[in-house]
This record gives structure tokens, sequence and C-alpha cells, in this order.
């Protein structure tokens, strides 16, 4: 049965008001807007079909300055009218709207600012900064920036032994004469001069509302990781001493690598036009990151548990931290948490998308006194997976020769999400196909 989406809408009849949602089309990938179809889609039929017919292109004009494809169709002898709409950068009567889902919201704020740079080919970290020079930047950054670019490969010795400004217009942190809010950010002493919010804050909590003691990082970017780890490790984290023969190992809560790359992702990743820092809680039994940021148009969770492409939010940063070997391009981040989690026996992180922020959960030890959506979700057989996957595993475990498309039509979404998700099945090792693709069957272990 079709269904509303990012890209079509169904009204009964026509309302003014509907322009807000033509407007938010444009602003996303386009779309279509059909009168005279119910909530289900079926043809309900429209009144004066003729007379909207010549109205609407006139309303959209006016209100927008953009010429939609306006047409009445026929379907069971009733009438209804199809509008068209293309992508365009455009307001409807000085507001500016946009797809999220199947809904229209207004933008405003930073939202607004971020959709005008990117519909003029901008990203937020390469606006320019006036009145900060290479020179004001932190010498003891760009130490660190060469060391670890140099060590991993990424660059050369004749690449780094260069002046700092001239460092910073090979990585495109320069836009004419100024520096950029990425340049500030990754090497400026104190970024919060600029940009307030910039650090990272850490807390040990006895429950949501207590809390024990806490840490603020400060400082340049690009030595920001290595400082929230260290701090998290020594501080925060009780490690469990172990020997190997006569070497001393110590054991995390978290794998290593994997809270590293969380971090990595939260600090690369982040929004930081809302002004609003990282936040790490430690609890007794999970490690919680909240982080001010978007996933692209569209995407839910099981788009970022799946292989996926990279898209970073803040390309120049990323693509500075890349340099120095610390984050890949391939958009393998979460992909390497899984693994690290899987390496150690540990579970996999959960992952909650909200309006303008991702939450990343690490469980890490036994309940205690927290709701069920507090590390409930990762206890049991299906360890490590989202409910979208723990259901095809149960599918799975009653019909071991069903195929995706059948699976897809008794959880109700579509075939891509379906496929995605056995993709992080196999990844993680839940599940192994066995024989041909027509005759064979799914080994749930």
């Amino acid at each position: 049965m079709p269904v509303e989406s990012q890209n079509t809408e169904w009204k009964e009849s026509w309302r003014d008001e509907y322009l807000k949602g033509i407007c938010a089309f444009a602003n996303a990938q386009g779309g279509i807007l059909e009168i005279g179809k119910d909530d289900k889609g079926r043809v309900v039929g429209v009144h004066d079909a003729k007379k909207l017919l010549q109205d609407l292109p006139n309303k959209i004009r006016q209100a927008m300055g953009i010429i939609a494809d306006v047409d009445l169709l026929s379907e069971g002898g009733l009438d209804y009218i199809h509008i068209s709409v293309k992508p365009y950068p455009i307001s409807c009567r000085g507001k500016y709207y946009r797809r999220s889902g199947s809904t229209t919201q207004e933008l405003s704020g930073y939202e607004l600012d971020g959709f005008m740079l990117q519909k003029q080919g901008k990203t937020w970290d390469s606006v320019p900064v006036p009145y900060v020079k290479a020179e004001d930047l932190d010498i003891a950054a760009f130490r660190a920036f060469r060391k670890k670019a140099l060590a991993s490969g990424r660059l050369s010795e004749e690449d780094l032994s260069i002046s700092d400004e001239l460092l910073l217009k090979n990585l495109r942190l320069m836009e004419g004469d100024y520096i950029t809010r990425a340049a500030v950010l990754l090497f400026h002493e104190d970024p919060e001069k600029y940009i307030f919010g910039s650090y990272v804050k850490i807390g040990y909590f006895e429950n949501d509302a207590e809390i024990r003691y806490q840490d603020e990082i400060h400082g340049p970017l690009i030595l920001m990781p290595d400082k929230v780890l260290e701090t998290i490790e020594l501080k925060y984290f009780k490690g469990i001493i172990s020997y190997k023969g006569i070497t001393r190992v110590e054991t995390y809560p978290v794998p290593r690598e994997a809270i590293r790359e969380a971090i990595l992702n939260a600090i690369v990743h982040r929004d930081y036009s809302t002004y609003n820092p990282i936040h790490i809680r430690v609890y007794d039994n999970k490690v919680r990151i909240d982080n001010d940021g978007k996933l692209p148009n569209n995407w839910t969770v099981e788009d970022l548990m799946a292989s996926h492409p990279s898209m970073p939010y803040n390309p120049l940063i990323a693509s500075t931290f890349f340099r120095t070997g610390s984050i890949e391009i391939w958009g393998r981040g979460v992909e390497r948490i899984i693994s690290a989690c899987t390496r150690e026996g540990k579970p996999s992180p959960d992952y909650t998308l909200m309006q303008s922020s991702v939450m990343v959960t690490f469980c890490t030890g036994e309940k205690s006194g927290y709701s069920e959506d507090d590390c409930g979700i990762n206890v049991g057989i299906n360890v490590g997976i989202n409910e979208t996957q723990s259901k095809i595993l149960d599918i799975m475990r009653e019909e071991p020769g069903i195929t995706a498309h059948k699976i897809a039509e008794l959880l109700g979404i579509s075939r891509r999400r379906v496929e995605s998700n056995i993709h992080t099945l196999k990844a993680l090792g839940k599940i192994v196909r066995i024989g041909a693709n027509r005759n064979g069957k799914w080994l749930v272990r």
C-alpha cells in the first residue's frame, strides 16, 4: 500500500496553507502534492478541479516565484490535481520550509543558516572568521598535527615542512585571506572565544539526577580526542587488571578502540552552531555520549548501522582528522565500533536519534535501578542489535527459508531496509546463509 513520504503528500481538498508544503518540497529533493486523495492515497475527487488548475499555478508563482507542474488527472471517473515540484531553494512569503519525513517544518535560527549555506554550496565549518590570523593559532596544535600526519603516512615531510599559513591553505582551511571556522576549532588555543560551547563535558553519575564529579576538556579539537580518552580511562573507568605471563593487562568496561571511535565521531561530526558542548555521562552500568548533530536527510538508525558512504557534517574538520590517521573516509566508523565490541565480547552500543542530536549508549554491566530502555535492550539472545534486527532474527528462527521480500511484508518496512539490516547481521556474525538464494536457508547463531 502506498504511503506518504519525504517526497509525496495527499490532501482531500486545497487550502492555501499547503503552499508551505510545496516550498518544503522544493527545499528538499522536490516532491509531489496531490489534491483529491485521502490519507491512504485513494482518489476521492476534488471540487472545482478546472478552476484549481487555473488558480494554483498563479498562487504558487505569487508566493514563491517558481513555476510548478500542475496537471488534472482522473481515476475511476474522479478528478484530482497532481502538483510536481522540482528541487530549488526558495521561500514562501518570506519564510523557509523543508520536509522532514512526511512533515513540513519551518526553518529558523541555526537550521536556517545551515540550509542557506548548503544551498550556496558551502558548509558551516567553511565560513571565514574575520580578525583571526594563522599566527594567532596554537603552535602545540600544529606540532601535534604534523607529528600525527607524518606517522600516518598521509602527508610527507615535504608536505609538512612549510609555514603554518601555507599548511592551512593546503588543507583548504583558509577562505582568501581569512581562516575558516574549521581552522579556529582545530588549531586555536581557545576556540570558544569565537565559537561558544566547543568543548567536551564529562560527568560521573549515580543516577540521572545526581552527579559525583565532572571535568571539562577545552582547547584545540586536534588535541581533544586524546585528552578526553585519557581523562575517561584514568578517572572514570575502573580497569580490570589481569596478566598474560608477566605482562600486566588492563581491560576497560568499553573497549578502548570503540570508545575512542565514538569520541572522534562526536567531535568530528558535531553541529557546533548550537553552542552546546558534547556531554559524556558515565554511570555504573553504562556510558552515554550526547552530541548535537544530524544524520543526512531520511537516514534512520538502520542506515547508520549498515554499510554507508561517508557524508561528514563538517567536511573540512573531517578531512584534517583524516590526514592525522585518526579516522577513515569510508563511512566505517560505526562498523569499527561494533567490531571492537564484538572482539571483546561486549554488547554493541545503542544509537538513539532525536530531532537535532544523536545519543550513543554503551552498556558496561548489569542493570541496577535503571529503566528498561537503559541498557535493557542489549541483554539476552539478541545482544548488540537494534529492534528491527531482533525481529528479523526471530522471523528467521521461525522460518529459515524466508526471503527478504517476505520479511519486509511482515514488518511493514521497505525491502531495502530489510536487506540493509541483514547485511549488518551478517557482519556481526549473527546469521549465515546456507545454500543458493532460491532454495537456501538462514542459520541464526
